[in-house]
């Protein structure tokens, strides 16, 4: 039987010959999402596998169910809107939950079909983190929001820009984290949040 996307190569059996775009999807080494107005439409097998769910539970719902709070999901949305590159391309890392309720540190990457229109459809892949890094499950929202973009290296501003906060919110927020993680710098904050 020819592969097509209702009836795709089975794993392993997959040659040269018989390899298509469907059969590509599923066995891709990183988790696919297809979107459309923030709707996952279809999801390879590593991202079933990273958000310990079956396409059932994904498919057809909205992302905010991967995420730690509807808050999250929310300024991430507006975040993504406002710093796609002309490509349409975003990426960042973030914490989000596996449909066990786990949280995780996961590297987000993709790209809206149509930059003017971010969030009408988009392609979205995802990486598990969670063997090089923990969630520390003491931070609120907002601090893992503010964690994940000192570990990309931000400043205050920056970071502001992003959050649509103050400066000297982010300050706050800052040294809250570096409380919680007992850093006395930025640098030793950022070490701490990488390496536990």
């Amino acid at each position: 039987m020819p592969t097509s996307p209702e009836h795709p190569a089975p794993p392993g059996r997959a040659g040269p010959a018989s390899l298509d775009y469907r059969t590509a999807f599923e066995l891709a080494p990183i988790g696919l999402i297809l979107s459309r107005e923030r709707l996952m439409v279809d999801a390879n097998r590593e991202a079933l596998a990273i958000f310990a769910a079956n396409a059932g539970q994904l498919v057809g719902r909205s992302f905010e169910l991967l995420y730690p709070t509807p808050a999250e999901f929310e300024r991430t949305g507006r975040r993504i809107a406002a710093s796609l590159d002309a490509a349409g391309r975003y990426a960042d890392e973030r914490v989000m939950k596996r449909l066990t309720g786990e949280m995780f540190w996961c590297h987000v990457s993709g790209r809206a079909l149509d930059p003017a229109r971010p969030h009408a459809a988009g392609i979205w892949a995802f990486e598990d983190l969670s063997a090089r890094r923990a969630v520390r499950q003491e931070f609120t929202a907002r601090e893992r929001e503010i964690a994940a973009l000192l570990v990309q290296g931000l400043t205050s501003k920056g970071i502001g820009r992003q959050l649509s906060i103050s400066p000297r919110t982010v300050d706050v927020y800052r040294a809250r984290l570096m409380r919680k993680m007992a850093a006395s710098t930025t640098a030793e904050l950022v070490t701490k949040l990488l390496t536990q």
